[in-house]
């Protein structure tokens, strides 16, 4: 498969997500399950063809792992609606996957065949895979927020729905963690040394277990806690990308292979 392809599955998958998206709003539940579902085996199918393709998962570079997020998103957005019938959800997941498929298609990205050694391990692909859909829940959650803190009545009911979010997203980025330290001591003999990437994961992690614990509090401020989950999501984005435009990452971070590439 080549990557010239990917405009073609995009369009289609994005059109379908808008039609799924535009039948919630119009309480049409069978036809939003049928569209959503249809788009993202659409766009899987472009991820998969590209794995057999560059035969390897397509994680290497920022713009295939924009691939995974763009496909989490909208499966994330139809869990939510699914579970609480959120009619706004796929519109916000479909908008934000969007956007990162057209970063795709602005700035297209080298996608190789080759791998370094240290991506060659079995731990790789599901470190970044079990990471893309935490990230994506937990965008989820920040979306939610946002859309939180314009409401004037109570926020009880809703602040459940996105302390669920937070309770799978940490989960996930949890294993993905662990997946990560067993990847780190096969490619470079430790399972954590501080790095910058590292770091800054930790501190992403501990940002939203601060989050769920103050939660539990009896006298927490509703407010405070979604603006906390907004300041998490912005930690995660530092983890994710920022971390790549830092002067302590360049030369010294193991998990910068990119910026060259």
């Amino acid at each position: 498969m080549n990557w010239d392809y990917f405009i073609y599955f995009a369009i289609i998958a994005v059109l379908l997500w808008v039609a799924g998206a535009y039948a919630a709003w119009r309480n049409k539940t069978g036809m939003a399950y049928t569209a959503t579902v249809l788009g993202l085996l659409v766009f899987f199918s472009f991820i998969l063809s590209m794995w057999i393709s560059l035969e390897r998962p397509p994680l290497r570079t920022m713009g295939e792992t924009r691939l995974w997020y763009s496909f989490f998103l909208p499966l994330v957005g139809l869990m939510v609606y699914s579970r609480w019938k959120y009619k706004w959800i796929l519109s916000f997941s479909t908008i934000l996957a969007l956007v990162f498929i057209c970063v795709n298609l602005f700035k297209p990205e080298i996608h190789d065949k080759t791998l370094m050694p240290a991506l060659q391990s079995p731990w790789f692909a599901p470190h970044v895979i079990v990471y893309m859909f935490a990230y994506a829940v937990l965008g989820a959650a920040t979306v939610l927020a946002v859309f939180l803190l314009f409401k004037k009545k109570s926020l009880s009911s809703e602040m459940d729905i996105a302390d669920n979010l937070v309770y799978v997203g940490l989960a996930f980025l949890t294993v993905g963690m662990l997946f990560g330290a067993l990847w780190a001591k096969e490619a470079w003999g430790h399972y954590w040394s501080w790095d910058p990437k590292e770091t800054w994961a930790a501190i992403t992690w501990l940002a939203y277990l601060v989050y769920v614990h103050y939660r539990q509090l009896p006298r927490h401020k509703e407010r405070l806690a979604l603006w906390m989950l907004i300041g998490s999501f912005v930690l995660l984005q530092m983890c994710w990308w920022g971390i790549n435009y830092l002067p302590s990452a360049q030369g010294s971070s193991v998990h910068t292979y990119n910026m060259s590439e």
